[in-house]
């Protein structure tokens, strides 16, 4: 258990920027990171089964629209009016929620990371120091190091807070973005634009 809660505390992400040193092995020391298509190359696979994620919209076409339910922790893909993905997320907890409204995506950046959130660890040994830190508040001290936390296929939508690969530990967990499988996220990615209409419920 304690084991999901740092999982599950330690990966969202507002404001971002793409600074964060090469090989930085971003959650190594808090477990296993899994290579597959769930958890992406930084993240561990979801906490438990995903038997609702699909795409079937590859040879459909129209207008897309994203719609994130966060009463189911869910978001749904359409295009045209027709709906033709699903995907398990986590988004914001309740102090750093995801605002409910109408947006429209405003920026793609397929290798992302957080300019304000991420891990600090020991740059002689690697071992993790503080796993959810926050740069603006959490000090790197002598012989420590900050990694920006990585946030693969960003899609920006309000402000800071945007959809993109993460853990997803089975309830709203981030700091206001919207986390999802690296499949799905990767999906999304591949068929919005900029100018994507986005409704959060």
């Amino acid at each position: 258990m304690k084991y999901l809660f740092l999982l599950s505390t330690s990966l969202l992400l507002v404001s971002c920027s793409n600074s964060s040193p090469p090989g930085s092995d971003y959650m190594a020391g808090i477990g296993p990171i899994h290579q597959q298509t769930s958890g992406g190359p930084h993240h561990p696979a979801p906490a438990i089964p995903d038997d609702v994620s699909y795409w079937d919209g590859d040879n459909v076409s129209g207008s897309s629209m994203i719609k994130i339910v966060r009463r189911e922790q869910k978001a749904y893909f359409y295009k045209g009016g027709t709906l033709v993905g699903a995907s398990r997320i986590s988004s914001g907890k309740e102090d750093k929620g995801t605002p409910a409204g109408e947006y429209k995506i405003t920026q793609k950046s397929k290798d992302h990371k957080s300019s304000i959130y991420g891990v600090i660890k020991d740059r002689a040994t690697g071992q993790m120091v503080n796993d959810n830190a926050d740069n603006r508040v959490d000090k790197v001290g002598p012989g420590q190091m900050f990694y920006n936390a990585p946030m693969p296929n960003f899609m920006r939508f309000n402000g800071g807070i945007g959809l993109h690969t993460g853990f997803l530990p089975g309830y709203a967990a981030s700091h206001g973005c919207v986390r999802m499988p690296h499949h799905m996220s990767t999906k999304f990615f591949e068929n919005v634009e900029v100018g994507t209409p986005v409704i959060v419920e």
